[in-house]
């Protein structure tokens, strides 16, 4: 049982705040770009490129990072979610991800996922052409490229939104403020809890590993016809 001293804890590493906020921003800038502004698909195309970036560092982080923010500490088996539900959860699921937060995330990551890897085998014979579409076939160019505009963008609009809705569900309701320690990195528990590592050398680390991303991405991308 965790310790009742009420506490101040780091919970989420700087690096893990600003993946999470690059991430929103480019998710909008892929709204805006791909749905909204014509003739936007290069930025389109760019922030896609910035966004598999950042699903690259975090595939990492996950094992690596701050305590909190490995993927190890929001792993959560199917009766403690349904605890949670029911409201009769462990106290220490308040401190990273709830089991319900816990799916959230995994479902926004794999769809994203899916839908990076999908827009670089597309073309929609128009405006874009993935930079990997002329290393498959004629078929499966057409599969991935009705998944990334029919299928996947809803879901993750679906996903964002409900996202958003259990935020101002805890806030309104449970009176939980979720987004302050994604600003500011810190939780104030009702209990003492392990601290996060989020020191200079760490992030320095992570800045260093965003860069090998971003070049392994660039790469990627180079493969494609110029």
């Amino acid at each position: 049982m965790p310790d009742v001293t009420p506490s101040r804890v780091r919970v989420w590493d700087l690096p893990t705040r600003v993946f999470h906020w690059a991430l929103a921003v480019s998710f909008l800038g892929l709204i805006v770009s791909g749905k909204i502004a014509a003739g936007a698909m290069p930025w389109h195309a760019r922030f896609g490129y910035l966004v598999a970036s950042l699903l690259l560092f975090r595939s990492i982080w996950g094992f690596v990072g701050g305590r909190w923010s490995r993927f190890g500490s929001f792993v959560h088996s199917p009766r403690s979610i349904l605890r949670h539900v029911r409201g009769h959860g462990d106290p220490k699921h308040a401190v990273g991800h709830n089991p319900l937060g816990a799916m959230s995330v995994w479902a926004l990551l794999l769809f994203l996922m899916a839908q990076v890897a999908t827009g670089l085998f597309s073309d929609d014979r128009l405006e874009f052409s993935g930079p990997l579409s002329a290393f498959v076939s004629e078929s499966t160019v057409k599969l991935v490229t009705s998944y990334h505009r029919y299928v996947g963008q809803r879901v993750l609009i679906g996903l964002v939104a409900l996202h958003l809705g259990a935020i101002a569900y805890y806030r309104l309701r449970r009176k939980q403020d979720l987004i302050g320690p994604m600003l500011r990195g810190d939780k104030q528990l009702a209990f003492s809890a392990p601290a996060s590592r989020d020191d200079l050398v760490s992030r320095l680390a992570a800045a260093a590993l965003f860069a090998a991303c971003a070049g392994a991405v660039a790469w990627l991308v180079s493969l494609g016809p110029s």
